[in-house]
């Protein structure tokens, strides 16, 4: 049997011709090179945008979350609006087996990139499109970021459902183009798995607001997924306002008792059986019903004890909870160090840095170690070469 350090690559022999930029696009195909693909980014002269993103870096244009998306993939910066550059790039797409961009349909067609020209030079390409909007709705050609998105599907109208504040709210991520990116990454293997048997390519879009309308649907359409609605949309445990960490005595922490009989449990364990025996808590139903009371009976209890102490008594108790961490503390937790999450590089410009390592782990699979994120066109000679094109040294904007 082949060891996982000695197994091939998982997609090991795919290129990938990456012309996304932000995270959307780069999460996606910073998925498929983790899990062997060759990945060729070509970036405006300026460079994708994110790479300003953060504090300023050691050099203009290697921002952290640039070294986070973008490792293992190759850079070119080569000027499309010329003839060896769209030269370059018809050499390139003809040796490639996945296109990706994230421009918009009438700008693709302008730089000679549509489905159908690409498809013209690799007929079993698989195109992917990342856009915001389905192209066959009112919004297609809109302009769509995160905020945009969070905004359309629904997302930032949950906080004012928990709290009573009216103010609408973006959840504080770039959750959109993070699950868009998610969905991106198991379309484009999907189709490399049809191409595999029927030996066809084929256009694949992504839309971000239907991508993140449909995750957001999952248990929010609710009642209203019978017609007619049998109740409302929105599932009533996530919007209850009590359903929060809680403090304790030193800090805060995420209790999940959920099923019956772990609030049983939690309850017995905290030495307050006595909650249970109000009428309204009399017996499974009537809890079902009355949740909220008894997240408010917990709230009021927890404050009697430490963190570590809670998490001690509730693990015995087989009740889930889990101390709440700051982002800042991830790096030192002890679960996430045991897994491999994180390993401190040195990267040859920037220094040292935190590597956040794919969270996914394969019995006969193991992860290689990628080439660091790449300075603007840092590979354009090189992968002109490859393909036998010969290009006028050029200075990029930086």
């Amino acid at each position: 049997m082949t060891s996982p350090a000695a197994a091939p690559r998982m997609l090991e022999g795919l290129r990938i011709v990456d012309l996304t930029t932000v995270i959307f696009g780069p999460y996606c195909t910073q998925i498929l090179a983790d899990l062997g693909a060759e990945v060729v980014k070509v970036e405006p002269p300026e460079g994708d945008s994110i790479r300003i993103i953060g504090t300023p870096p050691v050099t203009p244009l290697m921002s952290p979350v640039h070294l986070r998306l973008n490792r293992g993939k190759r850079s070119v910066d080569w000027d499309l609006k010329s003839e060896e550059g769209q030269a370059a790039m018809r050499r390139l797409v003809e040796s490639a087996d996945i296109f990706i961009h994230n421009v918009r349909s009438d700008a693709i067609a302008r730089a000679g990139l549509s489905y159908d020209a690409v498809r013209a030079m690799r007929p079993d390409i698989v195109y992917v499109h990342c856009t915001g909007f389905d192209q066959r709705g009112p919004y297609a050609g809109l302009q769509a970021y995160d905020d945009i998105i969070q905004a359309a599907s629904g997302v930032a109208s949950l906080p004012p459902k928990v709290d009573g504040n009216p103010q609408p709210r973006y959840v504080p991520m770039t959750m959109a183009d993070k699950v868009s990116g998610l969905h991106a990454a198991y379309a484009v293997m999907a189709a490399v798995v049809h191409r595999l048997r029927t030996g066809e390519g084929q256009h694949v879009e992504v839309p971000m607001f239907e991508s993140v309308a449909s995750f957001n649907l999952v248990e929010h359409l609710c009642d209203k997924t019978f017609v007619p609605p049998t109740g409302p949309a929105l599932y009533p445990r996530q919007i209850d306002p009590l359903r929060q960490p809680m403090r304790t005595r030193d800090g805060y922490i995420a209790i999940a008792p959920y099923l019956d009989d772990r609030w049983l449990r939690f309850f017995e364990a905290a030495g307050h059986p006595e909650v249970l025996q109000a009428p309204e808590l009399a017996d499974k139903a009537l809890r079902r019903k009355n949740m909220s009371r008894m997240y408010a009976a917990a709230a009021a209890i927890l404050p009697e004890r430490d963190t570590a102490q809670w998490l001690e008594i509730l693990q015995q108790a087989n009740v889930p909870a889990m101390r709440v961490n700051d982002i800042a503390d991830l790096p030192d937790n002890p679960q996430l160090q045991a897994a491999g999450l994180f390993r401190q590089r040195t990267h040859p410009t920037e220094g040292e840095y935190l590597e956040v390592r794919p969270p996914v782990r394969f019995s006969g699979y193991a992860y290689a170690d990628l080439s660091h994120a790449a300075a603007p066109g840092q590979h354009s000679a090189e992968v002109a070469r490859e393909l036998g094109v010969t290009l006028a040294p050029r200075k990029a904007v930086r």
